[in-house]
């Protein structure tokens, strides 16, 4: 009788619920702010690691090449492979 044990379980927590609880001393406690701290100290270091990274890119474009009447089109899937991969 799986149903009678599940309504003993919710007649046994019924209690719990009814307990009135004062709003102004329910607080997030040490753990919340342990919690809000680590994750702020993260925020900041993914934040400080984008930075820097951010500063590696160059964001100006190489000018093209004139193409000369007699130079064969170099494409990318003709292209030497460098032997590094993507990334």
């Amino acid at each position: 009788m799986p149903d009678m044990s599940a309504h003993l379980a919710l007649t046994q927590l019924v209690p719990f619920a009814a307990k009135e609880l004062d709003e102004n001393k329910v607080t997030p406690g040490v753990l919340g702010f342990i919690v809000f701290a680590v994750m702020a100290v993260g925020v900041w270091l993914l934040m400080k690691s984008m930075n820097r990274h951010m500063g590696k890119v160059d964001f100006e474009e190489a000018p093209e090449a004139p193409d000369a009447p007699g130079a064969p089109k170099a494409h990318a899937a003709t292209a030497p492979d460098t032997g590094k991969g993507a990334r």
